[in-house]
């Protein structure tokens, strides 16, 4: 599908990441790491490190350290990336335990640990806690809206109603419980969910709202919020990535065409905003200063733009694989491949209000590498 001169690249890049993740899996082998701090990854696996458990043990980021390990063991086949993804799933078992701090984000947390083992190695401790957390994500839907709430309770008021576009990105934990114990009702949920989020969050031109409030009693939409994007009827980066990928997981798992037209819709949104250097801003519409980025959003999108090259017939593949090598390209030189930083990717941003930006994020090292293996062709499918 690549260019010979493409793909050297992209064994060129993967070879820096199997260089750099060789020692930082050593240094962080017993953390959950979310970012960098001074060069230097956190720990969401401590007890307490924010004091909320929400922030720590059930912090939604903390599949994706072990996903990024499991890439890793299969990449190179070195037993010891398996051993620190399996110590990692390990201590989410507190997480179960402490259970108020979770929410529609376990499909983030078990998809790459749990089911990952469990499709490696056929662990039955894995299947057995990805079944818990697909059974949780499962009691969140809403029958009356038909979809799956978003958070807990929150300061922003009542939030019974809410659901955002990332869980797009969760219910391929349901689609797996189904294909895996034969009972329709998780894919059935699922299929709900991504049904509704089609008409409700995707809107005609292929911009994706974050969150919609919907009547939690008698269904149908509310009204809509900016979330982690600029504001009302902006256009969030990281949220077009949820939408774009997400309904390629559900079109993968289910063959409705309905989700890949919505995901090549959302697609061609996306690549009609790309800039010219690669370089993906926090939201499309957000203001020219100040100049806001986050390159975890262009590593989302291509992982998702490469899927939809699989799916889309021969004439019609490059348009996507050239809008995700642009950005990859583009990310490549920003990141930090020295043992100055146990972080590879170091300008990501959570979002557009938050006044922290362009720093290290893990799901940026998880998805650049998911990214490249794809385009390699020794993917390890975790969604």
């Amino acid at each position: 599908m690549l260019q010979k001169q493409d793909q050297q690249w992209v064994e060129s890049v993967i070879q820096k990441f199997a260089t750099k993740l060789d020692w930082v899996s050593e240094k962080s082998k017993f953390k959950i790491p979310y970012m960098s701090v001074n060069g230097t990854h956190d720990d969401r696996a401590a007890e307490n490190p924010s004091g909320s458990e929400a922030d720590g043990i059930c912090w939604w980021t903390n599949g994706f350290w072990g996903g990024l390990m499991w890439l890793m063991h299969h990449e190179t086949g070195n037993g010891k990336y398996a051993e620190t993804a399996a110590i990692s799933e390990g201590y989410l078992d507190r997480a179960f335990q402490e259970f108020y701090g979770l929410h529609h984000d376990v499909g983030f947390m078990w998809l790459p640990t749990s089911v990952a083992n469990y499709r490696v190695t056929g662990n039955p401790d894995s299947r057995k806690r990805a079944l818990h957390a697909a059974n949780l994500l499962a009691g969140r839907f809403n029958l009356a809206g038909r979809f799956i709430r978003a958070w807990n309770d929150l300061d922003e008021g009542d939030t019974r109603g809410w659901a955002i576009i990332d869980c797009m990105f969760n219910i391929p934990l349901l689609y797996w419980a189904t294909e895996e114990t034969g009972d329709p009702r998780y894919k059935q949920i699922a299929m709900a969910h991504a049904d509704t989020a089609m008409t409700a969050f995707v809107r005609p031109d292929g911009s994706v709202n974050h969150i919609v409030e919907f009547d939690p009693f008698q269904g149908g939409v509310v009204r809509t919020y900016g979330g982690q994007g600029y504001g009302e009827g902006s256009s969030w980066t990281r949220g077009q990535t949820w939408a774009l990928y997400g309904f390629m997981m559900s079109y993968k798992h289910t063959g409705k065409d309905d989700y890949l037209q919505t995901a090549k819709r959302v697609a061609h949104y996306f690549m009609a905003n790309i800039p010219e250097n690669g370089v993906i801003p926090v939201d499309f519409r957000q203001p020219a200063e100040p100049v806001l980025e986050d390159d975890t959003a262009a590593a989302i999108a291509a992982c998702g733009l490469i899927e939809i090259a699989k799916a889309v017939p021969e004439a019609e593949q490059a348009m996507y694989l050239n809008a995700a090598m642009k950005m990859l390209r583009a990310l490549e030189p920003r990141c930090d491949w020295t043992e100055e930083n146990d972080s590879i990717m170091l300008r990501g941003s959570e979002a557009y209000f938050r006044t922290r930006h362009h720093h290290p994020i893990i799901y940026g090292d998880y998805y650049f590498l998911e990214a490249l293996l794809k385009l390699k062709g020794n993917e390890l499918y975790l969604w």
